[in-house]
């Protein structure tokens, strides 16, 4: 993020002179407050092209989950008879799915936020964090929907929401910061790099079969769980099914580490990010 000064010229005009900032880690929040506006109109804009000229729109929310977790149901659970926690299948998988979707199509639309807007960033001064922050933003409204969805489904299995639900902000935040971490990493490097998106559907699709969304993690045997935590979905997924379902421990341990990984992956995400963030105009 650049550093902006005032400086009179000879007629004593004001001049806003634009200067890479020092240091790994300098992020101006009072700048980003500022164009707090524009990040919105990046969000509608996410929204309305994400579903323009779609026949079903909106639905596809729902539709995809939906969709996934019966096949979960159908291959992992009656198949492969996985535990469920004493849950109805649909519900085990749903459960898990609703951050583990939004995590991934955000960390995707992330990652290539800066190269589609190349000419914005080049000709335009804005905070750059802006717009893969907007990207992991706009997720939040399919999230939402596909949360309705799988409320008409507890009431279908007469599963009551307990007090426990109260802790779902906490991890959708943890999934939030997931995101924009790692998708600040990503986005920087696919500026340069622009084999990163190739690589990306590969991590997500292997990160999700590391994390407990097809199965529970008290499958990993419990002198490994604080290994199993370095993987923030990990909390972040056990999180969402204890705090939703209510049918198991809180995963105290496994939230404690995936939280200290998630804040040292968004602290390390925005030092990269701004280093890279006086570069990245030259190279897109």
């Amino acid at each position: 993020m650049a550093a902006a000064s005032h400086a009179p010229t000879v007629d004593g005009l004001p001049v806003l002179r634009i200067t890479p900032r020092e240091g790994w880690f300098a992020l101006d929040y009072h700048e980003l407050w500022e164009y707090h506006e524009l990040i919105y109109f990046f969000v509608w804009r996410d929204i309305k092209i994400r579903y323009k000229q779609t026949a079903i729109g909106a639905v596809w929310a729902v539709l995809q989950p939906f969709l996934t977790m019966l096949l979960f149901s159908i291959v992992f659970g009656r198949l492969a008879h996985i535990p469920s926690q004493g849950l109805p299948y649909p519900i085990f998988y749903y459960s898990a799915l609703l951050p583990w979707m939004y995590f991934a199509a955000a960390l995707q639309n992330s990652t290539t936020t800066i190269v589609e807007n190349q000419r914005l960033v080049t000709k335009v001064y804005f905070p750059r964090l802006a717009l893969p922050l907007s990207s992991v933003l706009s997720g939040l409204v399919d999230f939402g929907i596909s949360f309705l969805m799988f409320i008409a489904m507890m009431f279908y299995y007469r599963i009551h929401l307990g007090w426990a639900m109260l802790m779902v902000p906490v991890f959708l935040l943890l999934a939030i910061l997931t995101a924009l971490g790692v998708g600040l990493w990503l986005s920087a490097l696919n500026a340069i790099y622009r084999d990163v998106r190739y690589v990306v559907p590969f991590l997500v699709q292997f990160w999700m079969f590391a994390s407990p969304v097809a199965y529970p993690s008290s499958l990993v045997p419990a002198k490994w769980q604080w290994l199993y935590g370095l993987n923030p979905m990990a909390g972040v997924i056990e999180g969402f099914r204890w705090s939703l379902a209510g049918r198991s421990r809180p995963p105290g341990r496994l939230i404690v580490v995936s939280s200290a990984v998630v804040l040292a992956i968004l602290l390390s995400g925005v030092a990269y990010f701004q280093k890279m963030e006086t570069t990245i105009a030259d190279v897109v």
